[in-house]
């Protein structure tokens, strides 16, 4: 038996999903991520805050040298940037994958109780409880995050791919049984 062979128990629900993934899908589930990981927490105050200091600093010596050069400019330009990234942030990383995204076409996922086995144009990838043990549900999609601090790895679910309105609560009830939810 090859590892991408699914086993399912007969009393083991299973669920199917069937979407094409999108710039928003990503950014929202960017956004979800960096509200529970311990680093995009400190992102989301730490770049306002270094920002709001650089623009200020950056006017300060503006207003009191009057003159215009470069490191006042600097500090401006690096606080208006670290605002631009706390603002749009999450569309900006979201739009780099576009390319890939197109080209991956229509995914499909199906969950159960040993994993996600999620499908696309180009590859599968079998994604065990272990990898990615922690979830986040949003308003339009469920989120499997890795455990590690960042989050690096994690998996969108949109729920707009959910083939029967029972299974937004089949896949919850899933997710729940074998991840811990933020």
């Amino acid at each position: 038996m090859n590892t991408n062979d699914q086993v399912v128990r007969p009393d083991e629900r299973t669920v199917e999903l069937v979407y094409r993934t999108t710039t928003a899908d990503i950014a929202q589930a960017l956004r979800a991520r960096d509200a529970h990981t311990a680093a995009g927490r400190r992102k989301r105050w730490l770049f306002p805050v270094g920002g709001t200091f650089g623009m200020g600093v950056g006017v300060l010596v503006v207003v009191t040298d009057g003159t215009v050069a470069g490191a006042p400019l600097g500090m401006m330009g690096a606080g208006l940037l670290l605002w631009v990234i706390t603002l749009f942030g999450p569309r900006l990383q979201a739009r780099a994958f576009r390319g890939l995204l197109e080209r991956a076409g229509e995914t499909r996922a199906v969950i159960d109780g040993s994993g996600a086995l999620v499908t696309a144009a180009s590859c599968e990838s079998r994604i065990g409880w272990a990898a990615q043990p922690r979830y986040v549900e949003t308003a339009d999609a469920f989120v499997m995050l890795s455990d590690d601090k960042q989050a690096v790895a994690m998996t969108v679910l949109p729920k707009r791919g959910i083939q029967a309105p029972a299974d937004a609560d089949a896949l919850r009830a899933v997710l729940d049984a074998n991840l811990r939810r933020l």
